[in-house]
């Protein structure tokens, strides 16, 4: 009987009431709806991914932190629509281990400086969900830690001294010839304003968790290289614009290690092993420079 065209129409015309109830309760009683939410959102979710028909209801019912609420406050999507920016056509959105690792990573920074909200997911089955979503009520979820995200200029009030043109070309252009083995490529980018450099994931690439799963089902993940942006601001990268001219060398060793902790904040496959060999003798080579001085 489950396989009988009336039994799937009836599945179907009681489900969707039932989540429609859920978001009036949610509405009228969001305390009682928050509780409902702690106990059961993993089914909700489990949901999306597995009934298409009723995606966008059961993606209406989620709750989660987000840049413009409170600690310990939670928001909806549609709250997230209702206050887009004029012109904004994408949801963002970061998953993270929580909230403060969020806020003080780099994929974030960008964002908060130019007053966009991004939603803030917790739990380690938010990216296998939300890249299964891909959109609700016409806008486009979009992960902040992309490449491929065009974010607008900022007024020039940054702090810091910038790199003219040529010295950014320069930097750029070695950085390039010296990590092509590393990144997909390497720019001089706008999303960063505290942090020195970032590794974006390419905007069709499988990211950590669903690589980690494919791993785990014996399926090989398609190979992906990071796309770096550098901060030209940033005294390190200032730094390391003129050790290249004079000391390639030590140049390669930092920019090594700035490009190793970016791809691990990314989620990227880096060996931790490599990363603690790399910065100890890095530190041995500038701790022995300052003995010869």
């Amino acid at each position: 009987m489950q396989d009988s065209a009336l039994v799937r129409k009836l599945n179907e015309i009681l489900t969707k009431r039932f989540l429609k109830f859920l978001g009036k309760q949610a509405d009228e009683n969001p305390e009682d709806y928050r509780e409902f939410h702690d106990r059961f959102s993993r089914f909700l979710k489990e949901g999306i991914v597995a009934s298409p028909l009723h995606q966008e209801l059961l993606a209406g019912l989620l709750r989660f932190g987000s840049s413009m609420t409170e600690e310990g406050e939670l928001t909806s999507l549609d709250s997230y629509v209702d206050r887009m920016k004029e012109g904004q056509e994408e949801i963002y959105y970061l998953v993270g281990p929580g909230r403060e690792a969020i806020e003080k990573g780099p994929f974030f920074e960008g964002f908060r400086a130019r007053g966009l909200e991004v939603a803030f997911f917790t739990e380690a089955v938010d990216d296998y969900v939300l890249e299964g979503l891909r959109e609700y009520k016409g806008k486009k979820l979009v992960a902040a830690n992309r490449a491929g995200i065009d974010l607008e200029e900022l007024p020039d009030e940054s702090e810091g001294e910038d790199l003219t043109e040529e010295e950014t070309e320069g930097l750029v252009s070695w950085l390039n010839s010296t990590l092509d083995d590393r990144v997909e490529r390497v720019d001089a980018g706008k999303r960063l304003v505290k942090h020195p450099m970032v590794a974006l994931l390419p905007e069709d690439a499988p990211n950590a968790q669903m690589r980690a799963m494919m791993a785990a089902m014996g399926q090989e993940a398609p190979e992906a290289k990071a796309k770096l942006e550098i901060n030209t601001r940033h005294p390190l990268i200032r730094k390391l614009s003129s050790l290249q001219e004079s000391q390639r060398d030590l140049a390669a060793q930092v920019a090594t290690q700035l490009t190793d902790h970016a791809l691990l904040a990314a989620g990227m496959e880096v060996s931790t092993g490599e990363i603690s060999e790399g910065m100890a003798e890095l530190l041995l080579e500038l701790l022995g420079e300052d003995e010869q001085i």
